[in-house]
């Protein structure tokens, strides 16, 4: 049987401390400007009885991803063991996937002017290891593995805990579940306006930031982030099955 990668993240464990956004930008060069995974944080109660609730946020690497399905120029796929990619030499910028994806975590690069997306780190993955994100996790929160393996420890988190992914009903299949659930974030996560609103706000022009300024911060790490100099997107060189 071929492996199925997916993450299952432990909601109990998460502090909201933005260790795997910092070291996802670290790993994958990813604009200042962007993120491919960030955390999101809710406030739960009345005053003074109120607490934070964090929700970290990726792509799903779905098993019927509708960003494969609508891409015109089918830059985007998915190999056989259920990561989704995008070909950034085939990718337009047409906006078509960021449009269908029901979870908004899709951007276009403002360097590369292609879209981008998180690639569950496969530069590592391929040679054996964990996602930055994973890695990095102060409180262990994220768990990164085979599903189809029953001695994995996601096939174990899956089968002994209370899981569920973002928006079962998309109908999508998502692969990234999380571990007791919070449904108030889970709601607000991808339909609160001022949420969507937050996170694709323009940076560049909030912390002053020019075209050279962003391209010059990129450039400190072409080459030398991990992703630059293991990571080959070619379709191709990945093997899709759609």
């Amino acid at each position: 049987m071929s492996k199925r990668y997916v993450m299952v993240i432990d909601l109990r464990r998460c502090v909201g401390c933005h260790a795997c956004t910092v070291a996802c930008k670290q790993e994958n060069n990813v604009p200042v400007t962007a993120f491919r995974t960030w955390v999101k944080q809710v406030e739960k109660g009345r005053y003074p009885n109120v607490r934070k609730v964090s929700l970290p946020a990726l792509c799903n690497h779905c098993e019927k991803p509708i960003c494969v399905q609508n891409c015109p120029v089918q830059a985007s796929y998915q190999r056989e063991d259920g990561i989704v990619l995008i070909d950034y030499d085939r990718c337009i910028g047409c906006k078509y996937c960021i449009a269908s994806c029901p979870y908004d975590v899709r951007f276009v690069n403002p360097l590369r002017k292609t879209v981008e997306k998180c690639t569950f780190c496969v530069h590592r993955v391929d040679r054996g290891e964990k996602p930055a994100c994973v890695e990095t996790c102060m409180g262990k929160a994220r768990t990164f593995g085979d599903m189809n393996d029953p001695n994995s420890d996601v096939s174990r988190l899956i089968a002994d805990l209370p899981v569920s992914p973002l928006k079962p009903d998309s109908g999508t299949g998502p692969r990234v579940y999380y571990v007791y659930p919070d449904e108030l974030a889970m709601e607000t996560r991808g339909t609160d306006a001022n949420y969507i609103k937050y996170y694709h706000r323009d940076l560049k022009q909030e912390i002053s930031l020019s075209e050279d300024d962003i391209r010059e911060r990129h450039k400190a790490l072409e080459g030398i982030s991990r992703a630059d100099r293991f990571y080959d997107y070619r379709i191709d060189s990945n093997r899709p099955i759609r």
